[in-house]
C-alpha cells in the first residue's frame, strides 16, 4: 500500500474519503446526509436512504440533544453527535484540542440534557489512584475499615487533561474502563450504568505530560478533534457571552434533561437490530487488517478497534434512520474509531508520514462491497 502525503492541517478529523468536506453544522442527529467526521461522503443531490422509517420514541428524544445543547455550546454539533454514538455503544471518548474550546462545557451540557451524574477529575502529576477509584477509609468509631467512593462512581466522567498525570495513575482508570467496575483490597464494586470517560488532552503541549500507552488508548471507543467554531459561531459565542451568559450557571441557559438512561437503553436495544451483513464485516476485517500490513505502522488496528468500528458504523446506521449498515457508516466512523490505534515506525514520522494519511489511503484502495 503507498501512503499519501500528510495533511497540513492535522488537527482535523481525518478527510481522505471522498471529494465532499461539508461539516454538519446544523443537519440533525438523524439526517440522513450528515456525517460525523469532517469530509461528508453523501452529496447535496443525493436522494434521502430508500428505507428510513419514522424516528423511534428513543431517536427522537436523542435527537432533541444537539439542539438543548446548543443552548450552552456553539458550534460544536459533530463532537455531539460522537458523544451520543459512544454513548449507544458503550464506549469511551478521548476529546483532543486546544484549551478553550469548551470541551469541559460540552460535557457538562451533555450530562445535563440527559440528567445523568457528571464527576469532573483534573488530572495532576500528584494525582494518585485513590483519588479516581475511592479508598478504604480508617473509622475510630467502629475499628474498620469502609471504602469511601472515588469520583468514578458516576455517569460521565470527565477526565481533563488526562495526559498530565503518571502512568500510575492513569492505569487506575484501565479496569473501569474495561470492566465497569472497581477493585480495591480484593472487593470488587460495580459502577453505575451508563458509565463514559471522556478524556480530554492537549495535542500541541508536551511539557509535563506523560504519553497515554497503547493499551490504554485502544480503550478508547473514539477519540475526536473538537476543533474552533466556524467565525459566525465564534461570533454567537462572544454575543451570548456579552448578553450575560454565564458557563458556570447551566439552569440559568435553560439547560433541561430532554433524554435519559431509560431513551439510551432503548436506543441500544433499537441498534443492536440493524442488520450488518457479511460483507460488511469482511470490508471492516479488510481496513483493519490493511493498517497491520503497511509498511509505515509499527503497531495497526487491533481487534477490538475492529470490534469498536462495526458497532460505531452501526450506530450512525440506526441515527440516520437506517435498518443496515452501509459501507458509507464505515467510512464515515474510521477516522475517528481508528486513527488513534494506528502507530506509526519512526521513520515514517520522520518522513512526515501521518496516522491520517495512513488510513486516508487505507480507505482509498481497500475494496467496497456492492
Amino acid at each position: 500500500m503507498t501512503t499519501t502525503s500528510p495533511t497540513p492541517d492535522s488537527g482535523r478529523e481525518p478527510a481522505g474519503i471522498g471529494e465532499s468536506s461539508a461539516p454538519i453544522d446544523s443537519a440533525p442527529i438523524d439526517s440522513a446526509t450528515s456525517d460525523p467526521s469532517a469530509a461528508s461522503l453523501a452529496s447535496p443531490g443525493d436522494a434521502p436512504v430508500a428505507d428510513a422509517a419514522p424516528a423511534s420514541p428513543a431517536l427522537a428524544a436523542l435527537a432533541r440533544l444537539r439542539g438543548e445543547v446548543g443552548k450552552a455550546v456553539v458550534g460544536q454539533d459533530r463532537a455531539v453527535t460522537g458523544l451520543v454514538i459512544a454513548l449507544l455503544c458503550n464506549g469511551h471518548v478521548l476529546l483532543e484540542d486546544v484549551p478553550g474550546t469548551a470541551k469541559t462545557l460540552l460535557v457538562r451540557t451533555l450530562s445535563a440534557s440527559l440528567g445523568l451524574d457528571f464527576s469532573r477529575i483534573q488530572f495532576t502529576p500528584d494525582l494518585m489512584p485513590g483519588d479516581v477509584t475511592g479508598s478504604l477509609i480508617y473509622d475510630a468509631r467502629t475499628a474498620a475499615f469502609s471504602f469511601r467512593e472515588g469520583p468514578v462512581f458516576t455517569n460521565l466522567l470527565l477526565a481533563d487533561e488526562i495526559n498530565r498525570t503518571p502512568p500510575k495513575t492513569q492505569s487506575s482508570l484501565l479496569e473501569a474502563m474495561e470492566e465497569r467496575q472497581v477493585t480495591v483490597d480484593g472487593e470488587s464494586r460495580a459502577l453505575p450504568n451508563p458509565f463514559l470517560v471522556i478524556a480530554t488532552q492537549n495535542p500541541i503541549e508536551y511539557e509535563g505530560t506523560y504519553p497515554l500507552p497503547e493499551a490504554q488508548l485502544d480503550r478508547f471507543m473514539l477519540k475526536i478533534p473538537v476543533g474552533l467554531p466556524e467565525r459566525d459561531a465564534e461570533s454567537e459565542v462572544l454575543r451570548r457571552h456579552a448578553n450575560g451568559f454565564n458557563p458556570r450557571d447551566l439552569k440559568a441557559a435553560g439547560i433541561k434533561p430532554v433524554a435519559d438512561a431509560k431513551d439510551l437503553a432503548a436506543g441500544r436495544a433499537e441498534v443492536a437490530k440493524v442488520e450488518i451483513s457479511d460483507d460488511i464485516i469482511r470490508y471492516v476485517v479488510d481496513i483493519c487488517r490493511a493498517t497491520r500490513e503497511a509498511p509505515s505502522v509499527a503497531l495497526g488496528v487491533s481487534l477490538r478497534g475492529a470490534t469498536a468500528l462495526l458497532a460505531t458504523a452501526r450506530a450512525w446506521a440506526w441515527l440516520r434512520s437506517r435498518s443496515f449498515v452501509s459501507p458509507d457508516d464505515v467510512k464515515a466512523l474510521a477516522p475517528w474509531t481508528l486513527a488513534h490505534r494506528i502507530h506509526l515506525r519512526p521513520e515514517a514520522q520522520l518522513e512526515g508520514v501521518t496516522t491520517d494519511s495512513v488510513l486516508a489511503g487505507v480507505l482509498a484502495t481497500a475494496p467496497v462491497p456492492r
